[in-house]
């Protein structure tokens, strides 16, 4: 970045390579995307929730509160289930340097524009169609898997509450104190399940419920 911070990163993991974008920190910065030769790929939004997330069958794209907005196909994914939705071309700013855009399963790129130049990385891949014959069915989370941590959580943050009530007699007080951030990610993984795991509506309310109490 034109700070001196350090704003993208290619390395190489086994066989695989992997692109990773932080932001404009001089320590403990966030990565705000990760892309990988193997065609699974994950951008994030500034305040860490999932934004788009890919793999060799295809992608999904995520608003802040974890709800989907689009979901798509890649065309080779011949083997995927469900109406084979195609891509529409997608372009988001991680932040004011670097953006991706999305045209394809092997036209991925990363742009980063600073001081009047521009570098681009193709972090695409194409996943031959035997590849993809070969893979396993994706696993789903059961419904009662699904209740069961949602209610884990709830649990914690009851714990949490009142630890705070005996450390904080005052409401003044507790509400000033911010809730562990272990807690806040847990809850924010569990609502991303909800999005992207094979359940029923009725089932999402009662899970989003149970967090959200």
């Amino acid at each position: 970045y034109p700070s001196g911070n350090l704003a993208i990163i290619v390395v190489r993991e086994k066989n695989h390579l992997v692109c990773i974008v932080q932001e404009d920190k001089p320590s403990k910065a966030e990565i705000q995307a990760v892309f990988m030769s193997s065609g699974r790929s994950t951008c994030y939004h500034p305040h860490g929730a999932v934004w788009i997330n890919m793999n060799i069958q295809g992608g999904q794209y995520l608003d802040q509160a974890g709800s989907r907005v689009r979901r798509w196909i890649w065309p080779n994914s011949v083997t995927s289930p469900g109406p084979h939705v195609p891509l529409s071309p997608i372009f988001i700013s991680l932040n004011q340097h670097v953006g991706v855009r999305i045209l394809g399963q092997d036209k991925i790129t990363v742009s980063f524009l600073a001081m009047g130049q521009q570098a681009k990385f193709n972090v695409g891949t194409k996943v031959q169609v035997s590849e993809v014959g070969q893979l396993p069915p994706p696993a789903r989370l059961g419904e009662d898997e699904l209740l069961l941590l949602a209610c884990r959580v709830r649990i914690l943050w009851l714990f949490d509450r009142l630890r705070g009530c005996l450390n904080f007699p005052s409401n003044e007080q507790r509400d000033k104190i911010k809730p562990p951030a272990y807690l806040i990610r847990q809850t924010l993984k569990i609502l991303q399940l909800c999005t992207t795991s094979d359940i029923s509506n009725e089932l999402r309310s009662r899970v989003r419920a149970i967090v959200n109490t």
